[in-house]
């Protein structure tokens, strides 16, 4: 069989490896980019001499300090190769003897002094630094050499066992990313091929001259072919982002359980954000903190009688003096409650439904279940016997519409609604997640807006934790990943509810006596 040179030479770097090998390698072995490799790659594929996969990898990359300590050594290799000139000083005396004498900056001196105390390799005794058991200096210069032979295994991109993982990326020696890598692997004709000597290489002609083609021999040349089989690329179909596709499927299942969605500001008053929901104006919750607040003073007005209903029940209940100031300042809204708090004052009472699905802000530590900026679920049921079985029971079928199976209930507490109760879901793999708070407004509540007369059932679902549980992430940042390749992976949201006619009776609910 005769191929070109060039996928001679990417057969050479595979047929003597084991299982598949990374593009990237191969590339690197013959001086070239692994995207120039791809087309070589596809004939070999279709010839069956070659298997290629396509992978979701978490690569490795090394930091300005892995970097360095890779190729000047760990900070605790550094302080022990100078630290004997430097014994018997105080502690600070100590770092600025060894950053001398070692060439090291203070911070690099610190960090590897820290880590042979860690080891007991020195102590500090009467704030002097001595050197206390040469058994554990060996131990600490041993697991530093460990460490930094996998450094080295990472800057060639190879993989981490996890306990080399977690330590490097604990001092911040290594980043992980996710990268979508194709692999190569030699299938059993090559290997065969391989063996008898039966795969040569000849020069690739595209454009082919009689002269050219009897000077080279019709044995050494390789005329390029139109192959009609092959189809022609195909621009991918264009998708929305799957939590987009969520979000919209959650839409669609509250519209048809005869709801209507409302919209609010962004930039909202602390009056529709707290007062109106009987959150006194001391409380935690609207603290700096806990609230992003707008710098700039914008103009703002609310009607009399609103102010002074909230005025008079906050007064009466918390006793307190009410700052009309206060609550016409601008903040990010933290709830979407505020966009129920207006369609109330607006609507007053009557029998209808009304959800806002929307964004919020609060100043969040980012991680896996949380973020600054989140999607969140509101809504409202209003009606003159509307009860807290309605809110449970709406939850149920909410879930059930959702194919979830298992919800924990357990009481809870807002300021704005008695009784209250928290509703968990639980992830395959992040386990329970509360997603489901909500509660009966409470009397002072519908009196600040101006309702009388009936009963408000409330909910603020955590929709990003939902969405994470239907579409299988277990990290809240890949919601709104820009990695195509692995949204293109996350299956499309469907409703079970009318696909497998799962209902509310199917659901596991684990009650705690309200």
């Amino acid at each position: 069989m005769l191929v070109t040179r060039r996928q001679h030479a990417i057969l050479e770097n595979i047929v003597g490896e084991e299982g598949f090998v990374a593009i990237d390698y191969v590339a690197d072995k013959l001086g070239a980019r692994p995207e120039d490799l791809m087309r070589d790659l596809a004939e070999l594929e279709k010839k069956g001499l070659v298997i290629i996969e396509k992978r979701m990898d978490r690569h490795h990359y090394l930091t300005e300090e892995g970097v360095e300590a890779l190729h000047r050594g760990m900070p605790e290799e550094r302080v022990y190769r100078v630290m004997h000139r430097c014994l018997g000083s105080g502690f600070d005396e100590f770092i600025g003897c060894v950053s001398r004498e070692g060439e090291i900056d203070a911070g690099t001196a610190r960090i590897g002094a820290q880590h042979l105390l860690r080891h007991r390799c020195i102590a500090v005794r009467d704030g002097v630094v001595e050197k206390n058991d040469p058994e554990k200096c060996f131990e600490a210069i041993e697991e530093a050499g460990w460490l930094r032979g996998w450094l080295r295994e990472a800057e060639r991109g190879g993989p981490l066992p996890p306990e080399a993982e977690r330590v490097l990326r604990r001092r911040k020696m290594i980043e992980t990313r996710r990268e979508t890598r194709i692999y190569v692997a030699a299938t059993p004709l090559l290997r065969e091929l391989w063996e008898k000597g039966e795969i040569g290489s000849g020069e690739l002609l595209t454009v082919v001259k009689p002269s050219r083609y009897m000077e080279l021999g019709p044995g050494t040349v390789i005329v390029k072919e139109f192959d009609l089989e092959i189809p022609p690329p195909r621009a991918p179909m264009s998708r929305l982002s799957p939590y987009m596709e969520f979000l919209d499927m959650v839409r669609e299942i509250l519209v048809a359980m005869g709801f209507e969605e409302v919209k609010g500001p962004h930039v909202e008053l602390e009056f529709w954000n707290f007062d109106a929901l009987f959150q006194a104006q001391d409380h935690p919750a609207r603290e700096i903190h806990d609230t992003f607040y707008v710098a700039t003073r914008l103009a703002a007005s609310l009607p009399r009688e609103l102010i002074e209903r909230a005025r008079s029940v906050h007064e009466a209940e918390w006793r307190y003096r009410f700052s009309e100031e206060k609550t016409l300042n601008h903040v990010l809204r933290s709830q979407t409650t505020a966009v129920s708090a207006r369609v109330l004052a607006e609507r007053g009472p009557g029998e209808y439904r009304c959800f806002s699905l929307d964004r919020v802000f609060r100043p969040e530590t980012l991680d896996a279940k949380h973020s600054m900026e989140f999607y969140q679920l509101e809504g409202i049921i209003v009606g003159r016997r509307v009860s807290f079985r309605h809110l449970l029971a709406f939850f149920k079928e909410f879930a059930a519409a959702l194919g979830i199976r298992d919800i924990w209930f357990k009481p809870g507490y807002f300021p704005f609604t008695e009784p209250s109760v928290e509703g968990y879901i639980k992830h395959p793999r992040l386990g329970w997640m509360e997603v489901f708070p909500g509660g009966m407004l409470r009397p002072e509540v519908l009196e600040i807006l101006g309702v009388e007369g009936v009963q408000v059932a409330a909910w603020g679902i955590g929709i990003d934790r939902l969405a994470m549980t239907v579409l299988g992430i277990d990290d809240i940042r890949d919601l709104f990943t820009r990695d195509i390749d692995y949204a293109e992976k996350i299956p499309e949201p469907r409703i079970p509810f009318f696909t497998t006619h799962t209902s509310a009776r199917q659901v596991t609910v684990h009650r705690v006596p309200l």
